[in-house]
């Protein structure tokens, strides 16, 4: 891939559901692979209870961070997969105090859904994960209303979780 691809629905017959797009080719991982690392680790926090298509949503989100920072669009997030996932207070499995964090910084590919994060962090790093939330950049837990979602449409809901894009 040489820049941001897209698959748009573009030929579908009317009232199909448009293909889901891909994801803009993100930035290259540092030596080490921490960007999967990282990835893998708050998909696994995030969203360990969700089936494989719920994970990949929440990668999407990610990813969908990433492009927005280097694009210019947003500043706070950070402009790699590290960065938006650590990133204070934005994906509370890497909140200090998270009674979550320590199991999170030891889970290990012996863990299956640990496992099934990496394979997703893998094809996200690479740029060949769909993102069937079409351009979220935000979610919550569909128990939840926080301020941010309120009086907002998602633009998704994808397992437990609902997504949304625009917010700002």
């Amino acid at each position: 891939m040489t820049g941001p691809s897209e698959i748009t629905g573009a030929g579908t017959p009317a009232g199909a559901p448009a293909r889901p797009r891909l994801m803009p080719e993100p930035p290259d991982p540092p030596p080490g692979g921490d960007a999967v690392d990282v990835l893998a680790r708050t998909l696994w926090g995030e969203a360990r209870g969700e089936s494989v298509r719920g994970m990949e949503a929440v990668a999407a989100v990610v990813m969908n961070r990433v492009a927005a920072a280097r694009a210019g669009r947003v500043r706070w997030w950070g402009r790699t997969v590290a960065e938006v996932c650590r990133a204070p207070w934005q994906f509370s499995c890497w909140n200090e105090g998270d009674p979550n964090r320590p199991r999170l910084l030891a889970v290990t590919a012996a863990d299956p859904a640990f496992a099934a994060a990496l394979r997703i962090a893998r094809r996200a790093v690479a740029g060949t994960l769909g993102d069937p939330t079409g351009g979220a950049t935000h979610y919550h837990h569909g128990g939840i209303t926080p301020s941010w979602a309120a009086g907002r449409a998602p633009c998704a809901e994808i397992g437990r979780h609902l997504f949304y894009r625009d917010i700002g």
